[in-house]
């Protein structure tokens, strides 16, 4: 039977009076006078509030409790405003929301500005609200552009350099593809890394192919011995990802088994008193596997 997925948050979106809601964390004098603080609000002066608040309900006639939001809440009290849009979690997520919400992802980055463009806001006044150059709203804007979309749904929660991706534009979409499995394989999405696997695609693979890829420090030789040690580390992973889920059930089971073995003290005792390395090395392993199976 399928299990129904319970929603986090109610669907509407509604609007409360700012003397409605209570925060969990006071704004210090620090934080007021922070660079960040002042973005906020002249990105609210500018492009109005792009996220609401998120809130959570309490007792009938009880302000709502403020879950994250606080640097936008306090923005909105030092404007002089009344109301505020809020989404109102469910109780159960009230405690686990800002362990889930992070940085802004870059991708997401991207569909903000780019609907606050659409929207009427010149890319001027971003910059200005951001405190950044025009260019860089441009970049971000233009972030997408020679992606494909599998790419920018598996980086879509992340947070990636722009020059990340505008590496990644430089090869055709099907190695833009395998080259991004490749990041999120190994958790690296380093500008580095990209130019490395850039360097070690083959030159059918570039969208401008006749187009002479500059590597500091490598010659030719170099660059086609570094594409065929890409080649084979590319294989070689995907080798052993198909072969972990085997052996990690293999070992657990051998794993249980030692465990009920050494269980029995006059097996223990006979292995201790005889073999001493086999004994320490059968405890290692249950150990470890302990360990690992903990982590998860």
């Amino acid at each position: 039977m399928t299990e129904k997925v319970k929603i986090a948050f109610e669907s509407r979106v509604i609007e409360l009076e700012l003397s409605d809601i209570l925060p969990l964390r006071q704004l210090t004098p620090q934080i007021e006078v922070s660079k960040r603080f002042g973005r906020i609000i002249a990105s609210i002066n500018t492009v109005g509030l792009a996220e609401p608040l998120v809130v959570a309900k309490q007792k009938r006639g009880d302000p709502y409790l403020l879950v994250d939001g606080h640097l936008r809440y306090y923005a909105l009290l030092k404007r002089g405003d009344k109301k505020v849009k809020c989404i109102v979690a469910d109780d159960d997520e009230a405690f686990t929301y800002n362990k889930r919400v992070n940085r802004l992802a870059t991708v997401q980055e991207h569909y903000m500005i780019d609907r606050a463009v659409r929207r009427g806001a010149s890319e001027e006044k971003i910059a200005r609200a951001f405190g950044v150059d025009v260019n860089v709203v441009r970049r971000r804007r233009n972030l997408l552009t020679g992606i494909t979309a599998e790419v920018a749904n598996l980086f879509a929660e992340r947070n990636i350099s722009i020059q990340t991706f505008e590496v990644l534009k430089k090869m055709t979409a099907p190695r833009q593809f395998e080259a991004a499995e490749l990041m999120v394989s190994v958790n690296n999405f380093s500008h580095s890394y990209a130019k490395a696997l850039l360097a070690a695609t083959n030159e059918d693979d570039l969208t401008k192919p006749n187009r002479k890829r500059r590597v500091g420090g490598l010659t030719p030789e170099q660059m086609a011995r570094m594409e065929r040690e890409m080649e084979n580390l590319s294989r070689d992973m995907k080798a052993v990802e198909d072969g972990l889920g085997d052996d990690v059930l293999h070992l657990v089971v051998a794993s249980r088994y030692l465990g009920k073995l050494l269980a029995n003290e006059r097996i223990t005792a006979y292995l201790e008193r005889r073999h001493p390395e086999i004994s320490a090395e059968f405890q290692a392993i249950i150990s470890n596997t302990s360990l690992e199976q903990s982590s998860h």
